[in-house]
């Protein structure tokens, strides 16, 4: 089919009314804010600013992310817990922020999950994996053991952070490993992926969606996933447990939260838009091929129960590992 030059600007004039027409729809409309915690350019912000778009159109209505980035994601709760509670501010964290800082920093936490915040619902889940620079030479969690008793001193992995889930995970698997395996902490993401990839640190704890992504560059291996079965994210990927290494089931997923108070009315209201969302098939199709997260829409009484079990989980692990925050 051709187009001649009428067409063209019959259907650039059809673009522009239909835009002008989404403008005029969004702009008499208060602006709805969501608060992003961790750095730029990381998986949870992958996460939150594509469903921000797509909200967005569902809503009808401007949606911003505000990033408060720093401390694990503390700096975006403390935020969230002093906002007005007007349907119009929510935060989209990991599941990380609310758990593992309440565990590990809670004497130094301004906020309590339950006190301060409202659970709107869950949005994806995914894997956690360690991956390793394939200088190594290795290609499964055996032969990066056998590498790290060979190489006494020069074993470490990398996390986005201390005191996180990824933190935890890494320190039981050297535990049962029988391993001396330090932390070496980044502040976010892609800094721990570049030194991973650079050779300066061995190993990384993290989402899939870096690791996969340059897994298939051939630039790193991945070892294994912290789950308890095999993710059809990735298949092709052993767990831990399977190698033998039974740690601690440690799926991640990334949720919304409002402030406490915020009526229940305009809860509802972003839980059905974000359902909406996630059941759209091309959202859901990005998310899987491009995110490496399962969408996973749960209402809040779920993710309320799901925050309760991991807190139960990882409260005596957390304890047995002697880690204390500065």
């Amino acid at each position: 089919m051709t187009f001649s030059r009428r067409n063209l600007l019959a259907s650039a004039a059809g673009l522009a009314l239909g835009s002008t027409g989404l403008h005029a729809q969004t702009a008499d409309k208060p602006i709805i804010k969501i608060l992003l915690g961790l750095p730029p350019g990381g998986g949870t912000d992958s996460i939150a600013r594509y469903l921000a778009d797509r909200l967005r159109e569902t809503l009808g209505q401007p949606v911003i992310i505000e990033s408060r980035v720093g401390v694990g994601g503390r700096l975006a709760a403390d935020a969230l817990m002093t906002a007005p509670p007007d349907g119009l501010t929510y935060m989209m964290a990991p599941n990380a922020t609310p758990t593992f800082q309440t565990l590990v920093f809670g004497s130094q936490i301004k906020w309590n999950i339950w006190r301060d915040f409202a659970p709107v619902a869950g949005l994806v889940s995914y894997p956690l994996g360690m991956a390793v620079n394939t200088q190594l030479g290795v290609n499964n969690a055996r032969e990066f053991v056998a590498w790290v008793k060979a190489n006494p001193g020069k074993a470490s992995f990398g996390t986005p952070g201390l005191g996180g889930q990824n933190h935890f995970l890494g320190v039981q698997f050297a535990k049962l490993a029988g391993i001396d395996l330090p932390v070496t902490p980044y502040k976010g993401t892609p800094p721990m992926i570049t030194d991973l990839l650079g050779g300066h640190v061995p190993a990384g704890v993290s989402l899939m969606d870096e690791l996969i992504k340059h897994q298939k560059a051939g630039k790193l291996k991945v070892i294994g996933i912290f789950s308890d079965k095999r993710s059809e994210l990735m298949p092709e990927i052993p767990t831990f447990f399977e190698q033998g290494y039974k740690v601690s089931s440690g799926d991640g997923w990334t949720a919304m939260w409002a402030p406490a108070k915020t009526p229940a009315a305009e809860i509802e209201r972003m839980q059905q838009a974000l359902q909406k969302v996630l059941a759209q098939p091309q959202v859901r199709d990005y998310l899987m091929s491009k995110l490496s997260v399962l969408p996973h829409y749960r209402n809040a009484q779920e993710m309320a129960q799901a925050q309760r079990d991991e807190l139960a989980t990882w409260e005596p692990i957390i304890k047995a590992s002697g880690f204390k925050p500065d």
